[in-house]
């Protein structure tokens, strides 16, 4: 049996004739940006994560980094100021402080539940500190009431990195409006993909959005008048009729992932592998399912000779990259323990019982040579 990782053609296929009928109708338009197809998406997307305003941009690097510059020309922050950031992320979250002349403080997280570590994060606040970026990684909710608390406790933004968790919930409301702010993409491999780049900012703030999509727009508070030093960050027509299309099947298609990664959990017992804890139905949508073991290329290449595709996410956290070498000697050993354990298993809503089912019983039949 042969499992790849990625199914992007099997999951786009999944509404394929809506899809091809969106994209005919966006080409017979003339009209490829700013324009209906945008509109509508913006405000479904807005309705279903629950804020008042979503504007769509290029990518999700290109909503952390708006965001940030848009709180910067409001005045909530400034050149040096000081982002709480997960340690254990995408480099991209990361990207967008520096991008901004402002400086991520990385927080190690805890273990069993990937969330922060709470008093590494306590103990990190300073006097600099003005936000904290919550990074749902792997499609897990990791805000909590001491987060809440926290934040409000010392003035703190709230940003979320929603990059990987369309559709998860806190107390059935969606991650996306938790915060004050939260950036999405809609890269083809997430819950919710376009068919190329994409991405959005959600919040109830209508001078943060207004000033959002000034910045994405050349800087034009309207046309050919700049109020500020913007760029060119558009989520086009085509993308964003793709992405209205398939934000109708989000919640259908998550709980597929739910199910499958239940038989992931109820099923694999092998002790050389540990999956991170189990969180409520709901509180993780498994845009990625990683499973950790000290023999993970022993593992990968196990499943690779039995026709299994897996990915790694991801082998060098950002604070261990080349072009973070200011940042290289921190010590954070939770996280670095994680990049050198993590290994994703494939889950996507085209996948069989039979398939999960001989994943696991590949994962259950791995014994790593022992040392000597």
């Amino acid at each position: 049996m042969k499992i790849p990782y990625w199914e992007l053609k099997k999951v786009t296929a999944l509404h394929g004739a809506e899809i091809q009928q969106a994209v005919a109708e966006v080409v017979g338009s003339g009209w490829y940006l700013q324009g209906h197809a945008l509109q509508q998406f913006e405000q479904h997307y807005a309705s279903y994560i629950g804020t008042r305003f979503c504007v769509g941009v290029a990518n999700g690097l290109d909503a952390l980094t708006l965001t940030l510059r848009a709180y910067k020309e409001m005045g909530h922050l400034n050149e040096g100021d000081e982002v709480l950031v997960p340690a254990n992320t995408f480099i991209a979250t990361v990207l967008a402080i520096t991008e901004n002349q402002l400086t991520p403080v990385f927080v190690d997280v805890d273990a069993e539940t990937l969330d922060l570590n709470i008093e590494a994060l306590e103990s990190s606040i300073t006097s600099k500190t003005k936000a904290l970026l919550l990074v749902h990684l792997y499609g897990r909710c990791t805000y909590n009431e001491r987060i809440k608390t926290l934040c409000e406790k010392n003035g703190l933004l709230l940003i979320e990195d929603n990059a990987q968790a369309h559709g998860c919930t806190y107390e059935e409301r969606k991650t996306g409006s938790l915060g004050h702010v939260a950036c999405h993409s809609f890269y083809p491999g997430k819950n919710l993909g376009a068919l190329g780049d994409g991405g959005a900012v959600t919040t109830d703030d209508e001078a943060l959005a207004q000033m959002i999509r000034s910045i994405a727009n050349y800087g034009f508070s309207e046309k050919y008048i700049a109020t500020c030093k913007g760029r060119n960050s558009r989520l086009d027509e085509v993308q964003a009729a793709v992405l209205d299309v398939k934000l109708k099947y989000l919640d259908e298609e998550n709980q597929r992932r739910m199910n499958l990664a239940r038989t992931y959990y109820q099923s694999i017992k092998n002790v050389n592998v540990r999956l991170p804890k189990l969180l409520d139905n709901g509180d993780n949508v498994y845009h990625i399912f990683p499973v950790f073991t000290s023999n993970r290329d022993k593992l990968k290449q196990h499943l690779q000779e039995r026709g299994i595709g897996t990915l790694i996410h991801y082998p060098i956290p950002p604070h261990l990259q080349a072009c973070y070498k200011e940042y290289n000697h921190l010590s954070l050993p939770v996280t670095e323990r994680l990049a050198l354990e993590e290994l994703s298993l494939p889950l996507n809503p085209t996948m069989t019982n039979e398939e999960i089912r001989y994943v696991v019983e590949a994962v259950n039949a791995f014994a790593p040579t022992p040392h000597i």
